[in-house]
């Protein structure tokens, strides 16, 4: 099979959807697709990965070098322009306007292209996550006669129109709630595919000791570390966590991994003004490094509120936790207990810092419990490797298309 995968994404990027699709794409190369990712060429704009412009993509993502094509194709992003005329009101400022303006353009722009550059590609199946991409190239399925699948991280009426108007084959989700909106809306549910989202579990089947690594990050031997990993927006629920350190303690110490120098700014002010001393803000760094902070924790934590995308997600962060070997705290919610329950986790009451802090201490003084749950959640995440994401990508691929050829007989 011939796939092309079509993103608006910077390559490397800090961005997990970046991490998702390049491990998306080496697992369906694995399978024996013959695969190029087409992406927009993009110059690195945060500050924050100005030092990875020259760092191996291969090696950034931790994937087979080479397994995969990756096409740049023209777009028009005004990043030159925010440059030229210091948009804002201050250091760092952005307008919500301008970044609205300078994302439609180079949307727009990017779905041109693409959508010129696969009308002459020959290949079995177009897969994206890009609904601009879809809203120009699937009306014009009766020229080019190509498949199309869509992969949805969170409901959009639109999505949906694009699937009942059969310029998309087949849905992808990540969540059973994300699929009850869409059957809702009309969509039928053969063509949706749940799917969660996945780890690469090579990246965490090296025994590091929990010593070792703490002494190459600079981490003190002696303190109960908790570790968060992932960007600091609010529905995520890092502040949570933050105000539980305040009920834990002086033995026990917050690492965040991960956010953009904007959110970062922000959090370290509300640990501040919180008066917050047992914190250490990590910042980003790259996905290969993730698997040594959390080798070095105590305990892992998933502290999503009852907003914004928590509705939907399916955390990359929690995969990771899994196949860490750490005991794992997390927010109580639907789209969470697809994956956890009670027993290969700690599930507690959703923007309460208190039941957060109390579900650390459980975990923190029941050594027999914690390594029970701990067994669990590594025995679970076996099922959710990216390959095996990907081998029932493909088997629904191929349903799709053989009740596309009953259909036309």
């Amino acid at each position: 099979m011939k796939m092309v995968y079509i993103h608006n994404m910077r390559v490397p990027s800090e961005q997990a959807h970046s991490l998702q699709v390049m491990k998306m794409c080496e697992a369906f190369a694995k399978k024996g697709v013959e695969i190029e990712l087409a992406i927009p060429y993009r110059k690195q704009s945060p500050k924050i990965m100005g030092v990875l412009k020259t760092m191996d993509v291969w090696k950034y993502y931790g994937i087979i070098e080479n397994i995969l094509r990756i096409k740049k194709l023209p777009a028009v992003d005004l990043l030159w322009f925010r440059r030229a005329t210091k948009v804002g009101r201050g250091e760092g400022y952005v307008s919500e306007k301008f970044m609205y303006i300078r994302f439609m353009i180079l949307a727009v722009t990017f779905a041109i292209s693409s959508t010129l550059y696969s009308l002459f590609k020959k290949v079995d199946v177009y897969y994206t996550r890009d609904r601009f991409f879809v809203s120009l190239f699937g009306p014009l399925k009766f020229l080019h006669k190509k498949k199309i699948y869509y992969e949805a991280h969170k409901f959009e009426p639109i999505v949906s129109r694009m699937v009942k108007r059969r310029w998309v084959d087949g849905l992808i989700v990540i969540t059973n709630e994300l699929k009850k909106h869409f059957v809702e809306d009309g969509i039928p549910e053969e063509k949706i595919l749940v799917v969660p989202d996945g780890v690469d579990l090579r990246m965490f089947d090296k025994h590091i000791s929990k010593e070792e690594v703490r002494k190459e990050l600079g981490i003190l031997l002696n303190r109960k570390v908790i570790c968060y990993i992932g960007h600091l927006y609010g529905w995520k629920g890092p502040h949570i966590l933050a105000l539980s350190m305040k009920n834990l303690s002086d033995n026990c110490i917050s690492y965040f991994v991960g956010g953009t120098n904007e959110d970062i700014a922000k959090f370290r002010k509300f640990v501040e003004n919180n008066e917050i001393s047992n914190i250490v803000i990590v910042g980003y760094v790259p996905p290969t490094t993730v698997p040594k902070y959390l080798a070095a924790s105590d305990v892992v934590v998933l502290p999503n509120i009852k907003k914004g995308l928590s509705e939907y997600t399916s955390p990359l962060k929690l995969f990771e936790y899994m196949a860490s070997r750490r005991p794992i705290v997390a927010s109580d919610l639907p789209v969470i207990r697809e994956v956890l329950n009670e027993e290969n986790a700690v599930l507690v009451k959703p923007g309460n810092s208190e039941a957060l802090a109390e579900g650390i201490r459980k975990v923190l003084e029941n050594e027999v419990f914690a390594r029970r749950i701990t067994e669990k959640a590594y025995e679970d995440v076996q099922e959710y490797s990216w390959d095996k994401r990907a081998e029932r990508i493909l088997e629904f691929i191929g349903e799709i298309h053989t009740m596309s050829q009953l259909d036309e007989q």
